[in-house]
């Protein structure tokens, strides 16, 4: 073998391994991204998953504050006596500050979606830290205390979102059941019925209380749906309120919200 064919063999090696170590290192970094498939997630990482206390309900809503619908959700709510968790993202909660602070003072718990609706998979570890950071302060500082549960934008998690969570001191939350609410052919009917397939005591909702990551207008559908998710539960005696009040989540500190926790729907 000559000197020419020996450098070509060990370059060709080299891209070899450094392909494969590459191929590796994404795979780790991407790998947690396996809790965003449902079934899975809900069998083996039921605190991921949201379980909590099975005479319990937690709901949930994603991608406000949205001066255009979350007003109706929280007038809604506070007529059947109801709180939820309100997971904000940073880009919205700024142009709605009075919005983030109504909730609060109503009781309801306020947690962070990141700044912006990007999946994770998309960034690196250190702009992940920066999204849920600048996410943390603004509605910490709208509040008067840091929140500590966090949503990803699509449920994706990488190593760099738990990495982040650990240093901020966030606890990622996903869900057990959701309606499929952003869809455009959503319908109130189909809203529930694609919750209540799923909906066990213990389970965490997902629904949204904004179109701004959804189909224009898919809101309605969620509010729609709403009374007789309420009613679902009462009928079933499980008691619907935040997830500070589900248990299982073990959260040290602040959580939000200055009233009464969940309450068994009237």
């Amino acid at each position: 073998m000559t000197p020419h064919s020996d450098r070509r063999t060990v370059a060709r090696t080299v891209l070899r391994t450094g392909a494969v170590a590459a191929s590796a290192l994404a795979a780790a970094y991407a790998g947690p991204a396996l809790s965003t498939f449902g079934p899975l997630r809900n069998r083996l990482m039921p605190r991921l998953s949201g379980r909590g206390r099975p005479d319990s309900v937690a709901l949930t809503f994603d991608d406000g504050p949205d001066h255009l619908s979350t007003p109706h959700f929280l007038r809604l709510l506070d007529t059947r006596r109801v709180r939820a968790t309100f997971f904000l993202l940073g880009s919205m909660a700024v142009r709605s500050p009075g919005l983030v602070t109504e909730m609060y003072e109503a009781g309801h718990e306020v947690a962070i979606h990141g700044w912006t609706h990007r999946p994770a998979l998309l960034r690196g570890p250190w702009t992940t830290y920066e999204d849920l950071a600048r996410a943390r302060d603004l509605v910490g500082g709208l509040t008067g205390g840091a929140p500590t549960l966090y949503r990803p934008p699509y449920g994706v998690m990488t190593a760099g979102t738990h990495l982040a969570c650990r240093r901020l001191g966030l606890t990622p939350v996903l869900w057990t059941a959701w309606g499929e609410d952003w869809r455009g052919r959503a319908t109130p009917r189909t809203v529930l019925d694609t919750v209540t397939r799923d909906l066990r005591g213990g389970g965490t909702v997902l629904l949204h209380d904004s179109d701004c990551a959804s189909a224009t207008g898919s809101w309605r559908n969620t509010l729609g749906a709403l009374p007789r998710l309420l009613d679902f539960c009462q009928e079933r005696g499980l008691t619907v309120g935040p997830l500070r009040d589900h248990g299982g989540l073990a959260v040290a500190g602040w959580s939000g919200g200055r009233g009464r926790g969940g309450q068994v729907v009237p």
